[in-house]
């Protein structure tokens, strides 16, 4: 059984900033690219930033130049510090990682942290 664990996130005035961090346990053999979502209130889920084993990231157009992505191999932890954050910031961040367990590969999802940006 595996499970991801997301902590960090809270309320904050725009311009501010925000860690987000989010830890994979449980049957691990090695993960392969991990990245972080959010979904906005009556919004699709979206792609915010992805970073694959060898550390190469992407990121959303909105978030280019303030947030960053980066990822702590030994300690099956991803991270995602944000920036010059902005209202339209707001949302549930979530967390995902493609985890090969000794025999199965399986993309696992985090239970979500709400991110809110006051102006």
């Amino acid at each position: 059984q595996v499970q991801l664990v997301e902590s960090g996130g809270g309320l904050v005035q725009a311009g501010g900033s925000l860690r987000l961090s989010c830890a994979a346990s449980g049957s691990i053999f090695s993960i392969n690219a991990m990245a972080w979502y959010r979904q906005a209130l009556g919004k699709q889920r979206e792609l915010v930033a992805a970073i694959n084993s060898g550390g190469s990231t992407n990121y959303a157009d909105s978030v280019k130049g303030r947030f960053t992505i980066s990822r702590d191999n030994p300690k099956n932890t991803v991270y995602l510090q944000m920036n010059s954050l902005k209202p339209e910031d707001t949302a549930v961040y979530f967390c995902n990682a493609g985890i090969f367990s000794r025999q199965s590969f399986v993309h696992y999802w985090g239970q979500g942290t709400q991110v809110t940006v006051s102006s």
